[in-house]
């Protein structure tokens, strides 16, 4: 298990060089000066401009400025915002909000996503089933975004029930219109994998075998059926949770929650490549994480895949 471990944790690094380089390219692309975009209509003075680009290495090629960020990066540093705090810091003042946002949607996709999954694979075929499928079918299809912007007009200034923008509140109050509009979005994909995977597992063999030794229904899905069917979704619910803290970005900026989504629209907007790559890269080494704890719990539970 420890050679097995060793290994997982070996390829995350070129995971997170690659994904690192790509993300600062990117931002490297990005047009217009960041400097100018600093000032404003109030531009500095050269000796002032030279010196805040010298400090930020940007006059620098792209390949000389990666080299930087990933030095920094492994001695712990995410280097500094052009007011000279720590990206690290800002990040640390923000997630706690975008964190009880996450995992506020995650706890009500797991409920919506399983209760609708589940029933649609019992009523297979039937009127369940239908209303299962035209559920996934609509979140899935409308972007998150138009949900968002939709509840927010009626919930918040049509029918004023909450804050249509701010987190004044509080948790939980003041989060759980954002969170259950990421968690409808995101509980379409859930109910349709819970679907198809009892589905598969209420035509297998062993299920007919139970029901012909005269097993009951309800005890031969709750012991039998269920169990088997929620494999493959306790996977991907683990790895799900990582990709909610990556999909608050739109709706922390919608919602006007000051939470590293938020952060993160303000430095493109700004210009401030530091903060978006150290954010993005703060993204990915979580993901990566969260993939590596799910592998591992599969080491422990089947030794065939350590090989």
């Amino acid at each position: 298990m420890l050679g097995y471990t060793l290994r997982r944790v070996l390829q995350m690094v070129p995971v997170v060089i690659g994904a690192t380089f790509i993300i600062y390219a990117l931002t490297f692309a990005m047009p217009g000066d960041p400097v100018a975009a600093l000032t404003g209509s109030r531009p500095l003075p050269a000796s002032t401009v030279t010196q805040i680009r010298e400090a930020y290495h940007l006059n620098d090629p792209f390949l000389a400025q990666y080299g930087h960020y990933m030095w920094n990066l492994v001695h712990g540093n995410l280097g500094i915002d052009f007011f000279g705090r720590p990206v690290s810091g800002l990040i640390a003042e923000r997630w706690p909000n975008t964190f009880k946002l996450a995992l506020t949607a995650w706890v009500l996709k797991l409920i919506i996503g399983l209760a609708i999954g589940v029933y649609g694979g019992l009523k297979h075929n039937r009127a369940g089933d239908h209303f299962a499928l035209i559920f996934t079918v609509v979140f899935l299809g409308v972007p998150g975004f138009v949900i968002a912007l939709g509840a927010q007009t009626l919930f918040g200034v049509q029918l004023n029930w909450v804050d249509p923008a701010g987190i004044g509140a509080g948790w939980p109050m003041a989060y759980i219109l954002p969170a259950l509009v990421m968690a409808f979005e995101a509980s379409a994909s859930l109910a349709r994998l819970t679907r198809t995977s009892l589905v598969d597992v209420l035509r297998t063999d062993y299920m007919r075998t139970a029901r012909a030794k005269g097993l009951s229904p309800s005890r031969s899905i709750w012991k039998h059926a269920l169990r088997n069917a929620m494999i493959p979704v306790v996977t991907y619910l683990g790895l799900s949770l990582a990709g909610m803290l990556g999909g608050a970005v739109i709706i922390e900026a919608i919602f006007n929650i000051p939470g590293i989504g938020q952060l993160m629209v303000q430095a493109i907007h700004n210009k401030e490549g530091t903060v978006v790559v150290g954010i993005a890269t703060l993204l990915v080494i979580v993901y990566l994480v969260f993939n590596l704890l799910v592998d591992l719990t599969y080491g422990l539970i089947d030794p065939r895949v350590r090989v």
